[in-house]
């Protein structure tokens, strides 16, 4: 996927703060330690633009990032992450339920969960709210580089199994080392954008 633009546009908490445009929207979200940012700058093929912490949880606002003039991308804050206090991490929550509500021009959902970890109990709360909003979701697993391939094969097959789903067609098995995974995202998020031409 050639990026030709990508580009930092704001950062907010409520809707007075988030950034007027027409352009369609995809959201990412996931635990605080899932590699959400490193994801966001492999899928940019930029290697800074999103922030990467060593500490979890140093996402605390919606920031937003411009691609190719013809989709935003909106980063939300991890959620899970047990340093933060409980009113911090509701305080996230309803930031991050307002913008699923409100934002309109809003497509997807992302959902990110580490492969070692599956899907939990938060994980599987976006993705009821995906269908109560009818956003669609897009199911990724990070870190795949982190297993041999006949760990990642057992993962496939409990992940599967646990949700009842398709694990090759219904799951996106990244790596944000190697940009496994990462064609295949933007199929997906290419295929829910107006079409203009063959690329983003």
């Amino acid at each position: 996927m050639k990026i030709s633009s990508a580009e930092f546009v704001s950062s907010g908490v409520k809707p007075p703060h988030y950034p007027v445009s027409d352009l369609p929207e995809v959201a990412f979200a996931g635990r605080s330690n899932v590699g959400k940012s490193s994801l966001l700058n492999n899928m940019m093929l930029r290697r800074n633009l999103v922030k990467v912490s060593s500490k979890p949880g140093h996402t605390r606002l919606l920031n937003w990032f411009r691609v190719n003039d013809r989709v935003l991308f909106c980063d939300l804050p991890g959620y899970g992450f047990a340093r933060v206090s409980r009113d911090e991490r509701a305080s996230w929550g309803r930031m991050i339920g307002t913008y699923l509500q409100e934002r309109g021009n809003l497509l997807a959902l992302v959902i990110l969960v580490d492969v070692r970890r599956g899907f939990e109990e938060d994980d599987l709360s976006l993705m009821s709210t995906c269908a109560e909003l009818q956003l669609q979701p897009i199911l990724v697993a990070t870190k795949c580089d982190k297993l041999t391939r006949n760990e990642l094969m057992r993962r496939k097959k409990g992940i599967g199994a646990e949700l009842g789903i398709d694990p090759d067609r219904d799951v996106i098995w990244y790596s944000a080392e190697t940009g496994q995974g990462r064609e295949q995202l933007w199929r997906r998020i290419n295929g829910l954008l107006p079409q203009q031409s063959d690329e983003v």
